[in-house]
């Protein structure tokens, strides 16, 4: 099984339309693709504008929104914080459990953490213990401003220091008339982090699926991700 693991400096970074794009592309291109999603807080996994609806309609998979995201809470909490508070804590073995029966119904997949890769998901089990387990390479996606070269600096060490395979950085929500952070942060950032950036993409004035995929599509480096998955396209 191939695919990415999309991952982000922070909550709010913009990971679901991210994924949600990459999907879109990647069926567009014929190829066979699901999406993982496997914990969300805050928001019903059916309701039209959770991130796994989004997913869903992405990816246009026959998946479930239960296949796609196994354990749903209600508080808009880190995972292990809202499933606590609901007597209902999950082991990495739980989320293991969920991926073996839906990983062989795609070629590809796209899965999306939650918040950024260091949020605790259960007791002494991060995204990080999870995006090592399913062995996929990771996109990080992180705000453009003042600031963000530190959260991408400390997530880029953290995940080579614990072996990650990172395929690259998006750098997501840049303003029409970028300030000067914006401007310099890309250059800083790759010669920092010795990691590429596969993409700067716009602010979104309106966010819909259409304008998702057209936005990853341009500002994306999709071929250089699939190169990393070393797919094949129909």
């Amino acid at each position: 099984m191939k695919g990415l693991f999309v991952t982000g400096t922070d909550t709010g970074v913009g990971k679901t339309m991210i994924s949600c794009g990459l999907a879109a592309v990647l069926k567009e291109k014929k190829m066979d693709v699901g999406v993982f999603k496997p914990l969300l807080s805050g928001i019903s996994r059916d309701h039209p504008e959770s991130d796994t609806s989004l997913l869903k309609q992405s990816s246009q998979t026959a998946l479930t929104y239960e296949d796609i995201t196994p354990f749903a809470f209600k508080e808009p909490l880190a995972p292990y914080v809202a499933g606590k508070l609901e007597g209902n804590e999950v082991r990495i073995e739980d989320v293991l459990r969920c991926w073996e029966k839906i990983k062989g119904k795609h070629e590809y997949f796209i899965v999306e953490g939650a918040g950024g890769i260091s949020v605790p998901l259960g007791e002494n089990f991060l995204v990080s213990h999870l995006i090592k387990a399913l062995h996929l390479p990771i996109v990080i996606v992180a705000r453009p401003n003042l600031g963000t070269v530190n959260h991408i600096f400390l997530t880029v060490q953290y995940a080579k220091s614990i072996g990650l395979t990172i395929a690259g950085i998006v750098i997501n929500g840049i303003s029409d008339h970028p300030d000067l952070a914006e401007k310099t942060n890309p250059n800083v950032i790759e010669e920092l982090c010795g990691v590429p950036i596969i993409g700067i993409t716009p602010k979104l004035k309106e966010i819909t699926k259409l304008n998702i995929r057209k936005m990853v599509n341009d500002h994306v480096d999709v071929t250089f991700l699939l190169n990393q998955m070393k797919a094949k396209i129909n």
